[in-house]
């Protein structure tokens, strides 16, 4: 009577060695062997900045110039920044996904409301969301009357040097930037700066 073996069968074990052998093969010759036909991973072009007159992440300077752009509202109306030269200004970036921006929101309207008659201008600049999304926000959610922006190619923000939201900058009625701020501002620090920006009384 034959005994049972306790080994595998010969020919299972050479059979085994062929396929991790096959295997081997086709890992690190596969691409000569059927040609150089090889999986290729697409790359991420990088921001051309010689084709581009945006400079990138570059904050203005207080007491220099603010930096022109045109930008078209909620509505598609263009505003340029230099048309409103002889008000004073204050820029907001934001975007509707910013908790910080949400809460800062209310207190810009009720300093804009308080200062309409010195002819105070807000221009809420939206980070890169649909006229759709902004006026849902601006106009049904908020009841906001400042003008919101749309920054569709973020390149204002990239102008304007901004590395989070919500950030402020506050530019007096000869165009000159008098102040900066990023992050949440109160209705007393807005105050602050329109005091330093212009001729407005507080």
């Amino acid at each position: 009577m034959m005994e049972k073996g306790n080994g595998r069968h010969p020919l299972a074990v050479i059979g085994g060695v062929i396929l991790i052998g096959l295997a081997l093969l086709l890992l690190f010759f596969g691409s000569r062997l059927w040609g150089s036909k090889s999986i290729v991973l697409p790359q991420i072009p990088a921001f051309d900045t010689s084709q581009s007159n945006v400079e990138l992440r570059v904050p203005p300077e207080i007491g220099k110039t603010a930096r022109n752009f045109v930008l078209n509202d909620a509505n598609g109306q263009p505003f340029e920044l230099n048309d409103f030269r002889g008000q004073p200004v204050i820029l907001n970036f934001w975007a509707t996904w910013c908790p910080p921006c949400r809460m800062e929101m209310p207190d810009l309207q009720a300093v804009y409301e308080r200062h309409q008659a010195d002819r105070l201008v807000i221009l809420a600049i939206n980070y890169e969301e649909t006229a759709v999304t902004v006026r849902d926000f601006f106009y049904d959610e908020l009841d906001l009357t400042f003008t919101p922006l749309l920054d569709e190619t973020g390149d204002v923000s990239r102008l304007y040097g901004v590395l989070n939201y919500p950030t402020s900058i506050f530019v007096d009625e000869d165009g000159m930037v008098t102040a900066v701020h990023q992050g949440l501002m109160t209705e007393e620090q807005i105050e602050d700066y329109l005091a330093k920006t212009s001729k407005i009384a507080k």
